[in-house]
């Protein structure tokens, strides 16, 4: 079986504009909790002038204290199923949509690598939620492959298709 292209810069900066251009025209706004992607979700979208108008704000929280103070994530939630889980990154986008205030938001949780894997959690396991404003918050498990870079650079990419089709549905 051929192994996926990876998204290059060109591919998710392309992306990035076409959220961007949804979001502008419908006066909605965007927050992002992120961990493992470190911010680049934020980055993708800031990069695009006139982003203030619809890109509210970025948390990267990568500690459990993070998650806990900055996007309201339980501390029993990290104790019983660790911060790469559903239901982490169910708490993460509700939190984020709740203190920060947006349209819709979007959180990654993950293994991003080269180490930091388990047997139940390998590297490459990453969690993303979405959740629109007086919506139902949505996580969905992924397996990505590849090292740190490509790991990231895929989960940037799930997240921002995601982020499109919540507000389409």
């Amino acid at each position: 079986m051929p192994t996926a292209r990876l998204p290059t810069d060109a591919d998710l900066a392309a992306q990035a504009a076409g959220l961007a251009e949804f979001l502008g025209a419908r006066g909605q706004t965007i927050v992002t909790a992120e961990s493992c992607t470190g911010g680049w979700i934020a980055k993708l979208l800031t990069d695009i002038a006139g982003s203030s108008a619809w890109f509210e704000c970025g948390v990267v929280a990568y500690s459990y204290e993070a998650k806990e103070a900055m996007l309201g994530v339980q501390s029993q939630t990290l104790e019983r199923t660790g911060a790469v889980s559903s239901e982490t990154a169910v708490e993460m986008v509700s939190g984020a949509l709740a203190r920060y205030g947006a349209s819709v938001a979007v959180a990654v949780t993950g293994v991003a690598g080269p180490s930091g894997g388990t047997p139940d959690k390998p590297v490459g396991t990453v969690w993303i939620g979405w959740k629109r404003r007086g919506g139902y918050a949505r996580a969905e498990l992924f397996h990505f492959e590849g090292d740190r870079d490509a790991v990231r650079r895929q989960t940037v990419a799930a997240a921002l298709d995601g982020v499109r089709r919540i507000l389409t549905s």
